[in-house]
């Protein structure tokens, strides 16, 4: 399926376009997490190393292993100070590359729902987390209007253009994911709703960062003028826009963490 096939290869466009808002929504995920430090983190799906490199500032890691399947992104991510500890992978979340019980934690950060079987890729992390460890995700709530996207997405779909979505969107349910950790046999299964808001010098700057993307920026070209400027009015009626111009949004995401049974 097309849908599945989305990949983020440039890691300077994903940055300014999703990093920040990993960074944002990351901060309060590790809060709530409240791990030890010196743990050994596994890091699915990490990207151009925005969420991996959090680790490795917020948690003091003993060990930290990140995995992708993009190439551009992992190139980004080895040029961060990360990569002094990190050892970047390339690979699928479905098929870990790791022994049994390697790490104290496994994490998926806004990575779940690209998984096309989520099933399998929760099933992985527990399998290469030791007993009693972490395993935990937070994902965009795209179904409830979370997504940092949104605004743009809603009125390209009132346009007639609705971009690729991610294979596995309706994942990112809270009641989904605590059913995902459950029937994985996890322990202590809980939830937390996560909220954060990004801010932009103008208008402008939320545009640009919004239409780097592999998914959106097509749609986007594909626009008339008439039609571009169009959007962009419908665009900015969503988002806050301060009297000196600055401008900024809200995103919502969801979480989850278990523990993998001790016996």
């Amino acid at each position: 399926m097309a849908e599945q096939q989305i990949r983020f290869n440039d890691g300077a466009a994903y940055e300014e376009m999703m990093g920040k808002w990993s960074r944002l929504a990351g901060d309060v995920f590790l809060d709530w997490l409240a791990a030890p430090k010196g743990l050994r983190w596994a890091d699915i799906g990490c990207g151009n190393g925005a969420s991996t490199q959090l680790l490795f500032d917020r948690c003091a890691p003993a060990a930290l292993s990140g995995i992708d399947p993009s190439q551009g992104q992992l190139d980004y991510a080895r040029k961060r100070p990360v990569a002094g500890l990190a050892e970047f992978t390339l690979g699928d979340a479905m098929d870990l590359p790791y022994p049994n019980r390697s790490f104290d934690a496994a994490i998926m950060a806004l990575v779940i729902f690209f998984v096309p079987d989520p099933t399998r890729g929760v099933a992985e992390m527990v399998r290469v987390t030791r007993p009693g460890g972490l395993v935990a995700a937070y994902a965009w709530d795209m179904p409830g209007g979370g997504f940092p996207l949104d605004p743009v997405l809603v009125e390209l779909a009132a346009l007639g253009m609705t971009p690729p979505r991610p294979p596995s969107a309706d994942v990112s349910r809270l009641e989904t994911l605590v059913a995902l950790w459950t029937q994985a046999g996890l322990r202590e299964v809980e939830t937390h709703e996560i909220s954060v808001r990004r801010h932009f010098a103008d208008f402008d700057a939320f545009w640009h960062a919004c239409t780097l993307g592999a998914t959106v920026a097509p749609a986007i070209a594909a626009l008339s003028a008439d039609k571009l400027a169009q959007l962009k009015d419908k665009v900015r009626a969503r988002i806050s826009v301060a009297d000196d111009g600055s401008a900024s949004y809200v995103a919502r995401a969801n979480a989850v963490k278990g523990r993998v049974p001790a016996g």
